[in-house]
C-alpha cells in the first residue's frame, strides 16, 4: 500500500463531505441507481431537503434515524440528511424477518424510521413492519406513534404517496420541511463533531440476536478517504459500479470514497447479472466492486460476460480463497483484482492489498492495515505473536468502534487491558506487516484432535472444475467428535456428484480434512452478503437427526 503523505486534518464530518464535494464538482454525475442519477448539486438539494423534514418531526442530534429500503437515492439522501442534524443513521438489513426488525427498532432507539411501500417479489416492507410492530396499523396519529413495545418510535414514513394506516407518507415528510430553513440545516451541521456517532450497523452473529456497532464520523469517512485515495486512486472521471445493499458497509464506504474524489457511484436497486454486465457497460465504469464470491461468480459466470467489454475497468475487489481469487483474476485480464480485511466493529475495512502487489501476494494477503491502525495476532493468553504466527487477530486505531451498543458484557469480553479489539478471526500478520486472514476461530474444525480450517477444505474443492462457491460445516461425529460436510454451488451446465468431490479430496488432503458429507446446493442462506453457515449446519444436522447441535 502506498504510504505516502494523506493529510487527514481536512477529514470531515459525512455531511460535511457532500457539501465540500458539490462545491467543487456540482455539474458532476454523483450518483446513478439505475435509471435515476442526481449530480452532485441535485444530491446536495435533496440531502438537504429531507434534513428539513427531519427537523420538522423533532429530529436532532443524537437522535436515530432508521432505513429499511433497497438500493435507491433516496436512501442516499436520508443518510446525507440525518447526518446534517447530527443523527445517527441505522441502516437496517432488508433480509430480516420480523423479529430481527423489532428487535433493531426497539435496542437501536429508533425514533423514526423511513420505509418503502413498493411491494416486489424480493419484499414487502409495509407487510413486514406490520408484523414486527404489530400495533403500528391502530395508531390514531402515525406522526406521534405510541406503540408500548417501543417507546422511542414516533414515526414510520413510506417514501411513496399512498396512504397505510398509521404510516406517515411522502407528503407528510415534504410537509415536515415547511418551517425548517436551509440555514437551519447548515448551521446545525457545522456543530456535528466528527468523533460523535454518524452510523449505527446491526451486525448479524450465529446465533445471538444482531448486534449495533455505532461507527463516529472519523471513523466512517477517514476509513473511506483512505481506501479511495491509498489504494483505489479515484479521480473526478471514475465511474464505479457497486451491487452491494445499502445497509451494508461495502455500499456505504466505498461511495463516500467515490464522492469524495467527485466521482460517479452506480448502483442497481436488486442485483441480477445481465442486467448489471449491461449497465456497467452504458455507464462506462473504471472500476467495479463485486466483492463477494457469490456476486463475482454470477457476473463472470453470466453468457453475456465479456472480458474485452470491461476493459474499461481498471480495479475490482474480491475476497474468496486464494485458489478462488487466481481464478476470478484470470477472468478480468484488464483490471487488477485486490482483495481486503475488515469487519463493522473495526470500521468496515482494515487493509487493501496494494493494486501494486504481486498476483502471489494479493491472493495470499490482504494487505497492510491504513496509517493510524494496527493489526497484531494474539495467542490463547493474550501475548502478541512473532510475525507469521497464527492466532486471533486483533485490531485497534481510529477506525475502531467504542464498543456495541448497551452490551457491556460482550464489550469486557472483546477489549482488553490494552485497548486491542479481539475480531474473534484467525490469522497472521507478515513480517511486511500485511495481514492474512484465515477464517473465523469458531471456524475451525476439531476432527478426532484434529485442528482443521474449513478455509482449507474450501480453497482446495473450489480448485475443482466444476465447483463455483464451497462452504464447510462441522457436524457432529460419534468416533471423531466433529468432521467437515461442504455445501457446493456448481457452474452452470457443470454436473458433478458429491462421492466424486470426496475422491477429489482424498486425492488432494488428508484424509481427516476431507468431507464426510457433500450437499449441492442452487441457494444459499444469507445475511447481508456472507452465507450463513451456522444455517448451513443446523440443515445437515436435522437432516442426519442430531437433535442436539455442539
Amino acid at each position: 500500500m502506498n504510504h505516502g503523505d494523506l493529510d487527514f486534518t481536512e477529514v470531515v464530518t459525512f455531511g460535511d463531505l457532500l457539501v465540500r464535494s458539490a462545491e467543487r464538482w456540482a455539474s458532476n454525475d454523483a450518483l446513478i441507481i439505475d435509471d435515476d442519477r442526481r449530480t452532485y448539486r441535485q444530491l446536495l438539494e435533496g440531502s438537504v431537503l429531507v434534513a428539513r423534514s427531519l427537523r420538522g418531526m423533532g429530529i436532532g442530534h443524537g437522535d436515530h434515524v432508521g432505513l429499511l429500503l433497497p438500493n435507491c437515492i433516496d436512501g442516499v439522501e436520508i443518510m446525507f440528511g440525518a447526518s446534517m442534524l447530527g443523527a445517527v443513521i441505522v441502516p437496517i438489513n432488508a433480509r430480516f424477518k420480523a423479529r430481527e426488525l423489532a428487535h433493531v427498532i426497539s435496542d437501536g432507539d429508533i425514533k423514526v424510521l423511513l420505509t418503502s411501500d413498493k411491494t416486489s417479489e424480493h419484499v414487502d416492507f409495509v407487510t413486514l413492519l406490520r408484523e414486527a410492530l404489530p400495533l403500528l396499523g391502530t395508531a390514531a396519529d402515525p406522526l406521534k406513534l405510541d406503540l408500548p413495545d417501543f417507546p422511542m418510535l414516533t414515526s414510520v414514513v413510506t417514501l411513496g404517496r399512498a396512504s397505510h394506516p398509521g404510516l406517515a407518507n411522502r407528503d407528510a415528510l415534504d410537509a415536515a420541511a415547511g418551517d425548517v430553513s436551509e440555514t437551519e440545516v447548515h448551521r446545525l451541521r457545522r456543530q456535528v463533531a466528527i468523533r460523535s456517532t454518524a452510523l449505527m450497523i446491526y451486525t448479524s452473529g450465529t446465533t445471538a440476536m444482531p448486534k449495533g456497532c455505532p461507527m463516529s464520523h472519523e471513523s466512517l469517512v477517514r476509513t473511506s478517504i483512505a481506501a479511495g485515495r491509498e489504494t483505489f486512486g479515484y479521480v473526478s472521471n471514475d465511474r464505479f459500479w457497486d451491487p452491494l445493499p445499502i445497509f451494508h458497509m461495502s455500499f456505504i464506504l466505498p461511495m463516500i470514497g467515490v464522492l469524495d474524489a467527485g466521482g460517479a457511484f452506480i448502483s442497481c436497486e436488486h442485483f441480477e447479472p445481465g442486467a448489471a454486465l449491461k449497465q456497467m457497460n452504458d455507464e462506462r465504469v473504471t472500476g467495479i466492486f463485486p466483492t463477494f464470491p457469490a456476486v463475482v461468480q454470477a457476473l463472470l459466470n453470466h453468457p453475456d460476460y465479456q472480458p474485452d467489454a470491461l476493459q474499461r475497468v481498471r480495479i475490482t475487489t474480491a475476497v474468496a480463497p486464494p485458489d478462488a481469487l487466481r481464478a476470478m483474476q484470470a477472468q478480468l485480464p484488464h483490471a487488477v483484482q485486490i482483495s481486503a480485511y475488515g469487519l463493522t466493529e473495526c470500521g468496515g475495512v482494515v487493509s487493501y492489498n496494494d493494486p501494486s502487489d504481486s498476483l502471489d501476494l494479493r491472493v495470499s494477503t490482504q494487505g497492510r492495515p491504513f496509517r493510524g491502525v494496527e493489526v497484531c495476532a494474539k495467542d490463547e493468553s493474550g501475548h502478541i505473536l512473532p510475525p507469521d504466527s497464527r492466532g486471533e487477530l486483533c485490531v485497534r486505531g481510529f477506525s475502531v468502534f467504542e464498543g456495541y451498543y448497551k452490551d457491556p458484557e460482550k464489550n469486557a469480553e472483546s477489549f482488553d487491558a490494552d485497548g486491542w479489539f479481539h475480531t474473534g478471526d484467525l490469522g497472521w500478520v507478515d513480517s511486511d506487516g500485511r495481514v492474512s486472514y484465515q477464517g473465523r476461530l469458531k471456524d475451525m474444525l476439531k476432527v478426532g484432535g484434529e485442528n482443521v480450517a474449513a478455509i482449507e477444505i474450501e480453497s482446495y474443492l473450489m480448485t475443482h472444475e466444476a465447483v463455483s462457491i464451497a462452504q464447510v460445516v462441522g457436524v457432529p461425529d460419534p468416533k471423531y467428535v466433529e468432521v467437515a460436510a461442504a455445501f457446493i454451488e456448481l457452474k452452470p451446465g457443470a454436473a458433478v456428484s458429491g462421492d466424486e468431490l470426496i475422491a477429489f479430496c482424498r486425492a488432494g488432503l488428508a484424509g481427516f480434512k476431507v468431507p464426510r458429507y457433500v450437499r449441492i446446493v442452487s441457494e444459499w442462506p444469507m445475511s447481508a452478503t456472507k452465507v450463513q453457515k451456522f444455517r448451513l449446519r443446523d440443515q445437515i444436522c436435522e437432516e442426519l437427526g442430531y437433535g442436539q447441535k455442539t
